[in-house]
């Protein structure tokens, strides 16, 4: 129904887009700075940053990386950039937006289980300073525009709240590119398309990435080049839905696959987007003195069109397919341009680099588990970062076939967990779906054929790879070396001798949208919280075993509700 509905208010994609901010790329006159490019020695004062993250992106799914989607724009700035081709991400949406924001691992904020879910209480943790809340103390107006997925029971939560000036977007992890509608289970859905803090209704019908991309070039031409801005966007693009104006699926008529033939419409018009952004930045006199980072969020789904092919696995997986990121920097301001970085980096590291570049300052207290690389992207020098841990999840799905004998006493390899030291990568538990599944370019996609590459069942659970040997991990060598094994099964420990508990709680009714009015949106007062917290310290404590059936039977349906939302995911 929803896509029904997007492709009826295609006539509306006319209008303001095609304004003086959002222009076609045939009126696109020039390429910023192609006929004369100026070049700045040094900043006359703190660089403007632009962050673009694109949702679900493939790392197939870029020109530069042998594509068959067009993205001319994402390929000329990255050409004339700095690329990033030993850059890791998170395998899914809310661990990579609280890892940027925050600048520490999923162990060290309580968000190492699965996604914020709509109806959950949960945020990122209110006692974490934040990005944009670092940037506001060096003096940068802080604005974002897009998808949020970091919470927002509670006002506190809200990105007005954590560091951002305005904000227009959504707070759930996808909705409707047009009507704006989100769905968390059959019939609990609302309208997700915020302004500030209120409920952003008008808004309704215009395509979001389209949207997005005119809201950035707005706040460039109202803002003043003089003072340092933070701009984070975060486009809905390529998430599914599968939905693009008719223009862009036009140009992909021949591609036979039809989840593909979608996808790459949505690619071709977030590299679109991303192109009259970085326009704006040059017509408004931001662009030699601007940092623009783009960077996907985690692997392609490639069941709803993305490819991570030649690498392993997909979305919401450990293999490289699932967390080795798409990324590259392009500025007038790089003292190294047009090269390609294999340095080792991490979604982490973003939060101490660009706040140095801000003139700010971090200290071992920050407890933050990234490093600035802006000398490793600027001057070509080696990488600070020397390991990644991936995560540790305890609460997904124990492997049948680990045991702590099996992690030579040391860990518990039924535990879903990686990390790269080095040249290694461990991982244990299970990693999720270890398939190379190849670009879907045929219309009978998946074919029989497909099971040539498919991992069927798998009676294992560790593996070790050497990724800078073997970065597509076809050779298990946890057999062969068992003492890396042991080493990097110890980092582990060690890791996880550092995290905070889970915290992954139960969804509350009164999130449903139907008590707000229609919309999702905060529902909890602080008291309400205080009494949760207080109820929850009282079961843990045990100072009451009420012996109840149907608690029992609450606790049983959570628990398996929480399985299967994992498997979901």
């Amino acid at each position: 129904m929803h896509a029904l509905t997007g492709f009826s208010l295609v006539s509306l994609l006319s209008f303001g887009y095609l304004s003086w901010d959002w222009a076609k790329p045939s009126l696109v006159a020039d390429w910023p700075g192609e006929a004369g490019e100026q070049r700045s020695a040094a900043p006359p004062q703190p660089p403007h940053i632009i962050f673009i993250l694109t949702d679900d992106q493939g790392y197939h799914d870029v020109g530069y990386h042998g594509s068959d989607i067009e993205t001319p724009t994402l390929d000329r700035l990255a050409a004339k950039g700095v690329k990033l081709e030993n850059y890791y991400i998170q395998p899914i949406c809310t661990p990579s937006r609280s890892q940027l924001l925050t600048g520490r691992y999923q162990i060290h904020t309580g968000l190492q289980h699965s996604i914020i879910r709509p109806r959950q209480p949960n945020c990122l943790p209110l006692d974490q300073v934040t990005l944009p809340q670092k940037l506001q103390e060096a003096g940068y107006s802080t604005h974002m525009v897009g998808k949020w997925h970091l919470g927002f029971y509670r006002k506190e939560c809200l990105p007005t709240r954590r560091g951002f000036d305005t904000f227009l977007g959504s707070l759930t992890g996808n909705v409707d590119y047009y009507t704006y509608d989100n769905c968390d289970g059959p019939g609990v859905c609302g309208f997700d398309l915020h302004e500030g803090e209120n409920v952003a209704w008008g808004l309704s019908g215009q395509y979001s990435t389209m949207l997005y991309a005119q809201r950035a070039s707005h706040i460039l031409a109202s803002h003043s080049p003089q003072r340092p801005l933070f701009l984070y966007v975060a486009f809905q693009a390529v998430h599914t839905p599968l939905q693009s104006p008719r223009e862009y699926l036009y140009r992909y008529r021949t591609m036979g696959n039809v989840a593909r033939r979608k996808y790459a419409a949505m690619v071709t018009c977030m590299d679109e987007a991303v192109r009259n952004i970085t326009w704006a930045l040059k017509r408004y006199g931001f662009y030699n003195n601007s940092i623009i980072i783009f960077s996907s969020d985690n692997g392609g789904q490639t069941f709803s069109g993305g490819s991570n092919w030649p690498l392993r696995g997909r979305k919401g997986t450990y293999w490289e397919g699932g967390v080795r990121g798409l990324g590259f920097v392009h500025s007038p301001l790089l003292k190294r341009k047009q090269r390609t970085s294999r340095a080792l980096m991490h979604i982490t590291d973003w939060y101490p680099t660009l706040v140095g570049l801000a003139g700010g300052t971090t200290s071992a207290a920050d407890g933050l588990d990234g490093y600035d690389v802006w000398p490793a992207i600027s001057e070509g020098r080696a990488s600070p970062r020397t390991e990644i841990l991936h995560n540790i999840d305890p609460l997904y799905n124990h492997a049948q076939h680990g045991s702590l004998e099996g992690g030579f006493g040391i860990w518990n390899t039924a535990v879903q967990a990686a990390i790269r030291v080095g040249e290694w990568k461990l991982l244990t538990g299970d990693p999720g779906y270890g398939d190379w599944i190849p670009p879907q370019t045929l219309a009978t996609f998946p074919g029989s054929w497909w099971n040539l590459e498919r991992m069927a069942s798998v009676r294992q659970a560790v593996w070790l790879f050497n990724i800078s040997a073997d970065p597509y991990e076809r050779e298990d060598l946890a057999g062969q070396r068992p003492d890396v094994v042991r080493t990097l099964l110890a980092r582990l420990a060690e890791y996880n001798r550092t995290a905070i508990p889970v915290r992954y709680p139960a969804e509350n009714p009164r999130a449903h949208p139907d008590f707000n009015g229609g919309a999702w949106g905060p529902w909890a007062s602080d008291e309400e919280e205080e009494e949760e917290e207080g109820r929850a310290r009282s079961f843990f404590r045990g100072r009451r075993k009420k012996k109840c059936k149907i608690c029992k039977l609450r606790s049983f349906f959570r628990k398996l509700n929480t399985r299967l939302m994992s498997q979901r995911i």
